[in-house]
C-alpha cells in the first residue's frame, strides 16, 4: 500500500506521515505532495489509491484537486483532513464523492487515535468516516424545510457570479419564473426578509443581502466560489460552440 499525502503545511505533513505509519503497517511508502497539482501528478505516476488530503492550499484546493483524481480513479480511497466545517466545503465534498466510494472528512482538532482510526476504516476497511460536527451540517443541508436545497444553491452561486435571472433560466435549464421562486425559497430560508426594518424592504437590495447572509452562515466561501468560476467559464466555453 501507498499513501499520498497532500498538504501545504510541513508540520501537518510530519504528523500525518508519523499518524499513517502507526495506523498503518501495511503501508510500504508515504508520498507527499505540498498542494493539489502536485498531489493529482503524484497520484497519477505512483498509481495512489490511498490520499490524506487537505482542504484549503494555495494554488490548488483539495475539492479540486480530489476532483480531477476521482474522475481519473473513482476507486481512490480519500480522507479530507480539514480545519474547517463550512457548509461550502461540506457540499464541495459531498458533490464529487463517486457512487461507492470510500471517504472520510474529519477535522484536524480530532485526537490521534480517532485520525489512526479513521486512517484505518477508510484505507483497510473501505468505510466512509464522517466527524460529528460535519454529519451535523450535512444533515442542516438535507433539511428541506431549512436547509438549502442543491438546486437552490445552484442558484446562489450562480447570483454570487453575476448572472442575470435570464442566464441562469439558460444555464440551468429553468423558466425564468422558477429561477424568480428558487430566488423566493432562498430569501425565505436564509431570513432575508427578517433584516427589514418597519417593512422597509425597499432599502435593502435583496440578492447582495442574501449573499452577505450566505458568507457569514459560511453557505459560501472562496473555494466554491473558484470552482463555480471555473465551471462557469466551461459552460460558456461549451455555449461559443454551439
Amino acid at each position: 500500500m501507498k499513501v499520498l499525502i497532500v498538504e501545504d503545511d510541513s508540520v501537518h505533513r510530519s504528523y500525518l506521515k508519523e499518524a499513517i505509519e502507526a495506523a498503518l503497517p501495511e503501508c510500504e511508502m508515504v508520498i507527499e505532495a505540498a498542494h493539489g497539482h502536485d498531489g493529482e501528478r503524484l497520484s497519477r505516476e505512483h498509481n495512489c489509491l490511498h490520499l490524506v488530503m487537505d482542504l484549503q492550499m494555495p494554488r490548488r484546493t483539495g475539492v479540486e484537486a480530489a476532483r480531477v483524481i476521482w474522475s481519473e480513479r473513482p476507486e481512490t480511497a480519500i480522507l479530507f483532513w480539514s480545519n474547517y466545517a463550512d457548509e461550502a466545503y461540506v457540499r464541495g465534498v459531498s458533490r464529487i464523492v463517486p457512487e461507492g466510494a470510500a471517504y472520510g472528512y474529519i477535522l484536524k482538532s480530532a485526537s490521534e487515535d480517532r485520525l489512526r482510526l479513521a486512517l484505518r476504516s477508510i484505507f483497510i476497511e473501505n468505510q466512509c468516516v464522517i466527524d460529528r460536527e460535519i454529519r451535523t451540517v450535512q444533515q442542516k443541508a438535507s433539511d428541506r424545510s431549512q436547509g438549502v436545497t442543491d438546486a437552490e444553491y445552484e442558484v446562489l452561486l450562480d447570483v454570487a457570479l453575476g448572472l442575470t435571472d435570464r442566464l441562469i433560466a439558460r444555464r440551468r435549464n429553468l423558466s425564468l419564473r422558477s429561477v424568480q421562486n428558487r430566488l423566493q425559497q432562498l430569501y425565505d430560508k436564509l431570513g432575508v426578509y427578517d433584516s427589514a426594518v418597519d417593512q422597509a424592504e425597499e432599502a435593502f437590495n435583496l440578492r447582495t443581502r442574501a449573499l452577505c447572509i450566505a458568507f457569514l452562515r459560511r453557505l459560501v466561501n472562496r473555494t466554491a466560489l473558484e470552482q463555480a468560476e471555473v465551471e462557469l467559464a466551461q459552460w460558456l466555453a461549451r455555449q461559443g460552440r454551439h
